[in-house]
């Protein structure tokens, strides 16, 4: 991570445009002795472990803030500490923000199947589990690439392997189950049974088919 923060002078923010590293500093717990001996776990612990509500993140955000600032206290100088203009602690990821991850990583996994003329489509169910078994307290998403070669990536080719997916479909992941025993399923739909556009639904709540493209709809 480092190697990368570093690999040039200036780093781009989402809201607050571009950031100068040339006097930065980075601080990673547990990187090494000369960091202090704090770790990462001993900071997760300041905060709710797992997801947490939204009433609660502010709170637990802070209580995390405060432990780094303590642990800055305890291992850095005062003369140095006041020539810092800034102290920046990353929040931990939400599951929502766990989530849109997830929807990058599948979105790399479904390019390399268009090279077999197949899809991949995961439900929410699917991502939210996915979201919850690739996600730790204390290294956040590191283990969610791992999770979805596991838990996808490895079934798929076996399922191809075995010719229980074939080209020519949409595999759609689906979860079943809670807890522990949730697992996931896979289902392969040919790309033309599948419809381009969601059915309208109709006023006395009948679903009617989607028109075909330039077919115009009778008017009531």
């Amino acid at each position: 991570m480092a190697l990368d923060f570093f690999s040039g002078t200036r780093r781009a923010a989402s809201a607050a445009g571009v950031a100068a590293l040339v006097s930065a500093l980075l601080v990673v717990p547990g990187c090494g002795p000369e960091v202090g001996q704090a770790s990462s776990g001993d900071i997760a612990r300041g905060v709710q472990m797992g997801f947490q509500a939204d009433r609660d993140t502010r709170t637990g955000y802070e209580r995390m803030k405060a432990k780094v600032n303590d642990e800055l206290k305890q291992h850095f100088r005062p003369e140095f500490l006041n020539r810092v203009d800034d102290t920046i602690v990353f929040p931990q990821l939400s599951q929502d923000e766990i989530v849109q991850i997830v929807d990058l990583m599948i979105a790399k996994v479904d390019e390399r199947l268009r090279d077999k003329d197949m899809g991949l489509e995961l439900t929410q169910a699917a991502k939210n589990l996915l979201a919850v078994r690739g996600y730790d307290p204390v290294l956040g998403a590191r283990p969610l690439r791992r999770t979805i070669q596991r838990e996808i990536e490895d079934t798929l080719s076996e399922k191809i392997l075995y010719s229980e997916l074939r080209p020519g479909q949409i595999v759609v992941v689906d979860a079943q189950g809670e807890g522990e025993r949730a697992k996931f399923t896979f289902s392969g739909a040919t790309k033309s049974d599948l419809p381009d556009t969601p059915p309208v639904e109709t006023a006395t709540g009948t679903t009617a088919p989607t028109p075909a493209p330039g077919t115009a709809a009778e008017e009531a």
